[in-house]
């Protein structure tokens, strides 16, 4: 795995590295709605402000989930905002490999270990008690691979929330890093393809915030450096409740690009003066005037239609 301390070291410095590659990496589930555009908006212009590379992957590695033409619609929404990926979409099930190897890595390593425990057999907090962690109990199979979380906390820095102390003990156990069914769980699939990529800095949604100490552990395990991290506002509708569950009234589908990219660099911290009406003439604003420190980290609410 490669080495990128002298990539993060860039990025905490300000430099406009080169080196720096960013990523937008939506699950083919269904169409882009405003809090993943918002997502793609803010992983662009962080990408850009740097005069690095901006990736598009899609994360199609659960099949009972994926939506047939949905990757294609989240790649022709993207063109059709003006968002152009500096290099071909990435398939995540093009990594199927890659992700056995690491897999199997973790597994020699000591990493991770075989559970024959299914949801029923947790807790109600839904917190792994350690049930197989030093081997399967008597009269149980191999069903998952857990990976194996240290004694101490993860500590990391978003460049938004600030610093942050995670106690995997006591959020969530020994977590999951192949299904039940044999697939690869997302936790371990995208930090195999970030590393793969070269990714230095991940941005992405606040939803995602909690997951980075389970991928920082999962880093450090194959012996890699993480990226920087960046957590993006949520997108929230008038009850509260995420965008994504509220798709009738998404600005995404209801509105022009132009109008919906006014909206979301405006949920990003960066209204943009009236004179700029055109999507060239917001982009050329937004990349010009883009500045991290301005986004917020509190949810943006949507009143839709």
């Amino acid at each position: 795995m490669p080495d990128r301390t002298s990539d993060m070291d860039a990025a905490d410095s300000g430099d406009k590295s080169p080196a720096y590659r960013g990523r937008f990496a939506p699950s083919p589930s269904g169409p882009l709605h405003f809090g993943s555009m918002l997502a793609a908006v803010g992983s662009y212009l962080q990408a850009r402000s740097h005069e690095g590379r901006w990736l598009v992957r899609i994360e199609d590695i659960d099949p009972p989930r994926e939506v047939p033409g949905a990757a294609q619609n989240q790649i022709e929404t993207l063109v059709r905002f003006g968002l152009q990926a500096d290099e071909p979409p990435l398939y995540q099930s093009a990594s199927a490999a890659q992700h056995r190897a690491a897999l199997t890595r973790l597994l020699d390593a000591g990493h991770a270990f075989p559970c024959g425990c299914t949801r029923r057999d947790l807790p109600t907090s839904g917190i792994y008690p350690g049930t197989c962690r030093n081997g399967l109990p008597p009269g149980r199979s191999a069903r998952s691979i857990r990976f194996r979380i240290g004694d101490q906390p993860e500590r990391f820095v978003d460049r938004i929330h600030g610093a942050r102390s995670v106690d995997l003990t006591r959020e969530c156990g020994d977590f999951v890093i192949c299904r039940g069914d044999g697939l690869i769980a997302y936790q371990l699939a995208v930090v195999v393809d970030d590393l793969a990529a070269g990714i230095t800095e991940v941005v992405r949604g606040a939803d995602l915030l909690d997951s980075s100490a389970r991928q920082q552990a999962l880093y450090r395990a194959l012996g890699a450096e993480p990226p920087q991290w960046v957590h993006l506002p949520l997108v929230v509708d008038r009850s509260g409740a995420k965008l994504s569950k509220s798709g009738g009234s998404d600005p995404v589908s209801t509105r022009s690009p132009a109008t919906t990219l006014r909206l979301l660099l405006t949920a990003l911290g960066h209204p943009p003066p009236s004179a700029a009406r055109s999507l060239d003439a917001l982009w050329a604003w937004a990349i010009a005037n883009w500045d991290l420190a301005r986004v917020p980290r509190e949810p943006f609410e949507v009143e839709g239609r």
